[in-house]
């Protein structure tokens, strides 16, 4: 059954716009008794059919092959195997930020015995209600589809299901057929029309006409439009329709996380990030905004500002969009479609449309305005140690247009989100909608195993370092360079910032000794050197403490022979200011401290502001 698996993943294709190639780039995977004799000996059977790489966490691995995905615009994908047991567990936190991406992966844990006759086994988990239950039925709240193969003729019907999710633009997410450990070992006579080369078209899915022209009477309609850009815009490959919309129709365009890059910095249209992390102009346009243009976004509260952004009284909503419950958010007019398509479609039937030359403006000024504030935050005067927006500016100011910066959890994305100048479409690669501390170095390795020809810079925190920083290993041993900036704040600054701002003074995020006498961690700081630590791993380490030793640092490490880390210590408390938008963190209604109680007066005013859509 195992070799049929690979040599069924082997012969799968996806396709668009003519553009064939093969779905499966290979198959990461850790091996015990739950896959060893099974998974493994088929993969090591066909090696020369469908690539094995080797990883040191299976938490890790599901990461990789996301990042993998998502570099490929969905449209290759990795499989990630692992024995039962706590190996199958490890890809759980993996799998739920796939989903939650809506990045394809495929994952083949190791389950108990089908024959049930040897149970229990070595890590099995018993019920008193059932014996039809293990540990991999914890996948199935984090999965698009979920299926337990308990006989071999099974595959049959399983596979060309979880290929169809795997491909669609709408349902794409993790994909877990577990596996159990005998039946993966069994034989069976599968048909050779099962191994035949099979090519999954990915649809560009048009728009209803109606619906589409109900769209475009709504932006004729409007006088300050906005248009939001998430990731489905990169996903449709749709950047460049985009900027001829924006700039055409003169409709300003802001950036959620996942769909930053969908316009380079320095276009005329382009107002910066959105919501709680963006700019000062993106936060002003979505205030006054009449009507707003979600493409490929899923609307949440880091975009909506909790559902305070947007300000105005009549504001109206449209949502393009291949998922149907992101489409219809807000009452918005849907448009069921592929994002290129949609936005080609509705820009026919907007000729001779354009917004005022007063907003064009406006535009103009707002975005002149951001552009100074960026210069004014990223340049402090000799400040020491370096603020982590000036380390932000330095690394952007020294990668390539086509280089790729990579981040995910802590300070650094919302920073990044503000600040990173993008010049390329897939050179922004934040990982925010789960926000997982972790994903970065492992993310890392997946698009450059996607993009092996770009310069890959993974920004990562001590704190995530922290969590999951063994991959080095594996991008030392298969040849992957990485150039890794670890911004060492001693500690959680994120959630030390948020915890002041709530009136907890950073409580439990600072690195340091217990204090005897307060008997709270506020001694002196920890003696650890996560620099050290990364050259154990086998990377080359650089070490920066200016602006002219980083850029030193940075030059080396890029002509490193193999994965480089650059340690630079940053101030824990300096951050880029927010630029109005609100984030809904309820505060103790209750509490004998001043600090709380003022912050619970800030957050109930904040809530005045809260909107329902309908």
């Amino acid at each position: 059954m195992a070799q049929a698996l690979v040599r069924f993943m082997a012969a799968q294709h996806s396709e668009r716009d003519g553009v064939r190639q093969r779905l499966f780039g290979g198959v990461f995977g850790i091996f015990g008794h739950g896959n060893v004799a099974g998974v493994a000996q088929a993969l090591d059977q066909m090696r020369d059919r469908v690539p094995y790489y080797q990883c040191r966490n299976e938490q890790a691995m599901v990461h990789t092959a996301a990042a993998y995905a998502k570099m490929h615009n969905r449209l290759r994908l990795l499989a990630c195997t692992s024995s039962i047991g706590p190996g199958a567990t490890n890809m759980l936190t993996g799998a739920a930020g796939a989903t939650i991406n809506r990045l394809p992966v495929l994952l083949l844990p190791g389950d108990i015995f089908g024959s049930r006759k040897p149970a229990p086994v070595l890590q099995q988990l018993e019920s008193p209600q059932s014996q039809d239950i293990s540990v991999n039925d914890c996948f199935k709240p984090v999965s698009k589809y979920w299926d337990r193969i308990y006989r071999p003729e099974q595959l049959l019907s399983a596979l060309p299901e979880a290929m169809r999710v795997l491909t669609s633009p709408a349902e794409a997410g993790a994909v877990t057929l577990a596996l159990p450990q005998d039946v993966q070992a069994e034989a069976y006579d599968y048909p050779g029309a099962f191994f035949a080369e099979r090519v999954w078209t990915v649809p560009r899915n048009r728009g209803d006409a109606t619906i589409l022209r109900r769209a475009a009477e709504a932006i004729r309609a409007s006088r300050q439009p906005v248009i939001i850009a998430g990731g489905g815009v990169l996903f449709s490959d749709a950047s460049v329709s985009l900027r001829r919309f924006a700039s055409t129709l003169g409709i300003p365009v802001v950036e959620t996380q996942a769909g930053k890059g969908s316009m380079r910095w320095d276009d005329a249209m382009a107002l910066g990030a959105a919501g709680v992390t963006g700019s000062s102009a993106a936060h002003d346009v979505c205030r006054d905004a009449d009507l707003v243009i979600s493409i490929g976004c899923r609307l949440t509260d880091f975009t909506t500002g909790s559902k305070t952004a947007f300000q105005h009284p009549d504001v109206r909503f449209i949502g393009i969009n291949v998922v149907e419950m992101d489409a219809f958010k807000h009452a918005a007019v849907p448009v069921l479609a592929d994002a290129r398509a949609a936005i080609d479609e509705v820009q026919r039937l907007l000729e001779g449309y354009s917004t005022t030359a007063d907003y064009r403006a406006r535009i103009d000024t707002l975005r002149a305005a951001w552009i100074a504030e960026c210069e004014r935050v990223t340049m402090p005067a000799g400040a020491t140690p370096m603020v982590q927006a000036e380390v932000i500016s330095v690394v952007n100011a020294l990668s390539e247009p086509r280089d790729v910066v990579v981040c995910a959890a802590g300070s650094l994305p919302g920073e990044l989100h503000k600040l990173w100048r993008t010049r390329d479409p897939n050179g922004y690669h934040v990982e925010y909608g789960y926000s997982c501390m972790g994903y970065e170095i492992a993310g890392g390795l997946g698009v450059k195993m996607a993009a092996p020809d770009r310069n890959v810079y993974v920004m990562v925190g001590d704190g995530s370092y922290l969590m999951m920083a063994q991959e080095i290993v594996t991008s030392v041993q298969e040849g992957y360079p990485l150039i890794i900036v670890l911004v060492d704040s001693g500690g959680f600054a994120s959630i030390g910032a948020l915890s002041r701002s709530v009136g907890s003074a950073g409580f439990g995020t600072d690195y340091r000794f217990r204090n005897t006498s307060s008997g709270s961690l506020d001694g002196s700081a920890l003696p650890v050197d996560l620099g050290a630590n990364a050259e154990s791993l086998g990377a080359r380490l650089f070490r920066a403490h200016d602006r002219a030793s980083l850029e030193q640092a940075l030059a080396a490490a890029r002509g490193a022979d193999r994965t480089a880390v650059v340690h630079v210590v940053v101030d824990p408390v300096a951050r880029v200011p927010g630029y109005g938008c609100w984030w809904d963190v309820p505060v103790s209604e209750v509490s004998e401290q001043e600090s709380v109680q003022a912050a619970r007066g800030d957050y109930e005013k904040a809530l005045e502001k809260q909107r329902w859509f309908g």
